[in-house]
């Protein structure tokens, strides 16, 4: 015989301290959205054009059929040590790049840099430096980047001494940001604060131990 079985629920503002923990890590573990980085994506993609960074696209299938293009844009963690971001692409020399990262980015140091250091060693090098990027091995980091960086003279003219140190830095400097934008949004979504917020939102229930109900 079929039995009815009643469960009092609960929302989270009426459990105790350690079932809104137990409600907390089943939405950080279960419930959290998977394409939470989406907006630090498109933030980079947007300073890697303001910067002269084409980034390479990689074609990714879709759930009905066909396949749409994706930034190569990988990253791995956001809480263990050796974690990182890199990215593969083509870097060119952008006119103007530093004047308007800082019109974009006013506040970001780290990026005012990176735009200093490639336009003054484009200058040595009369604007002519190009340079490829391509994700080497199975870890996802800033040392993962396989960087070359070639100078078009038409006058066949070697490029300076420092030129390809100076760019390559600069481009893992700039997966090193990328990957300390992704910390920051990992943790603002998964703080207590925010996940607390979402759980209300979405009107989650609990049992009184804080195990999620339907």
């Amino acid at each position: 015989m079929p039995e009815t079985i009643e469960t009092i629920v609960y929302r989270l503002d009426e459990l105790s301290e350690a079932a809104k923990e137990r409600a907390r890590a089943w939405y950080r573990n279960c419930a959290f959205d998977d394409d939470w980085f989406e907006f630090i994506f498109d933030n980079f993609e947007h300073v890697c054009a303001i910067l002269g960074i084409t980034l390479a696209t990689r074609a990714v299938r879709l759930q009905g059929g066909g396949a749409r293009r994706e930034p190569c844009i990988w990253f791995s963690g956001c809480w263990n040590q050796g974690d990182g971001a890199c990215f593969e692409g083509e870097y060119e020399y952008a006119k103007a790049a530093p004047r308007k990262i800082r019109a974009y980015a006013p506040r970001d140091a780290e990026l005012h840099r990176i735009a200093d250091t490639l336009q003054a060693i484009q200058c040595r090098n009369f604007y002519q430096l190009y340079g490829n990027v391509r994700h080497c091995g199975r870890s996802y980091h800033e040392g993962s980047m396989a960087i070359s960086v070639e100078r078009d003279s038409p006058t066949y003219q070697d490029m300076t001494a420092d030129a390809e140190d100076a760019v390559s830095e600069a481009l893992r400097n700039l997966a090193r940001w990328l990957y300390r934008q992704l910390e920051r949004e990992f943790e603002y979504l998964t703080s207590d604060e925010q996940v607390d917020e979402a759980i209300r939102a979405n009107g989650y229930t609990f049992t009184e131990t804080g195990r999620r109900c339907g």
